[in-house]
């Protein structure tokens, strides 16, 4: 399981974009962090054709089924979200991990359970 930004783990930063001049502004180690797609989906393209990695975030799975064909390195969604999402990811082989957003290290255990790639906390994203 992937597990980011909790304060026991090393992890990169994901970094809320909303321009190219804010992708100019990213350190290299960044994840750029796009959301929603629909508006994004130029700046995903950006990303993708010079080897960023990038995050979206994912409210439904038409928005994760772009992400991985965009090349996202993850799809970060809610948990119901998630559950839903997973085994399609599962089935098609997607490139692209599927995070849950939480708050609290009592939600990992029940997110393992349920088969998501990983947890992203809320403190390990920083905007603009």
């Amino acid at each position: 399981m992937i597990i980011i930004g909790h304060p026991w783990i090393n992890s990169n930063r994901f970094f809320k974009i909303f321009s190219i001049k804010g992708i100019a502004k990213s350190q290299a180690d960044d994840i750029i962090l796009l959301e929603p797609l629909v508006d994004s989906h130029t700046l995903a393209q950006h990303c993708q054709a010079n080897n960023i990695p990038f995050a979206v975030v994912a409210n439904n799975l038409d928005d994760a089924l772009f992400a991985n064909a965009l090349g996202a390195k993850y799809v970060i969604c809610e948990e119901d979200d998630a559950l839903m999402i997973q085994p399609i990811a599962q089935e098609y082989l997607f490139d692209t991990n599927i995070l849950v957003l939480i708050h609290s290290e009592k939600e990992i255990s029940k997110i393992a359970r349920g088969g998501v790639d990983g947890v992203v906390f809320a403190d390990a994203i920083y905007e603009n």
